[in-house]
């Protein structure tokens, strides 16, 4: 008895067929979209930009019972966009002050700005917090920290 082949099935020869192709295409594709990434990487090379704080006036720092945190700062914070060839969009920028983990101020917007290839940046927002409840823990530490005469 012998067995006919229909030719549909691949008799063992054959190429690997649309799927094949299908999926060294697929391959092919990732590598060249990693391979862009990778060289788009390699010339420009992006850094993060760099904040400082320059300066810090402190208008009101008052702890009052229970736990209760009244606070108002005048803050200057720079930034220096580190990278040769790229600028940054800065969307939305917050600033506000924290003791050991813990917002201390309301967050202050600072405005959306462009910052170009190897620029500086400037900004003077107002911190302030009214009567802003801090936890226990942090109220003990702010209290040893005042009669000392440091805070960390």
């Amino acid at each position: 008895m012998t067995t006919k082949e229909c030719g549909n099935h691949g008799g063992g020869g054959g190429g690997g067929g649309t799927a094949c192709r299908i999926c060294g295409a697929i391959i092919g594709f990732i590598i060249i979209v990693l391979m862009t990434i990778f060289l788009v990487w390699i010339i420009l090379q992006p850094k993060n930009p760099e904040f400082i704080l320059q300066d810090t006036t402190v208008y009101a720092f008052n702890l009052s019972q229970p736990n209760l945190l009244t606070s108002k700062f005048q803050i200057t914070i720079a930034s220096r966009n580190r990278n040769s060839n790229i600028g940054i969009y800065y969307d939305h920028l917050h600033a506000y002050a924290s003791y050991r983990n813990q917002q201390i101020t309301l967050a202050s917007d600072l405005p959306p700005t462009y910052q170009r290839h190897k620029e500086n940046s400037v900004w003077s927002p107002l911190l302030y917090g009214n009567q802003v409840p801090i936890a226990p823990f942090n109220a003990v530490a702010l209290g040893t920290s005042r009669i000392v005469g440091f805070s960390r």
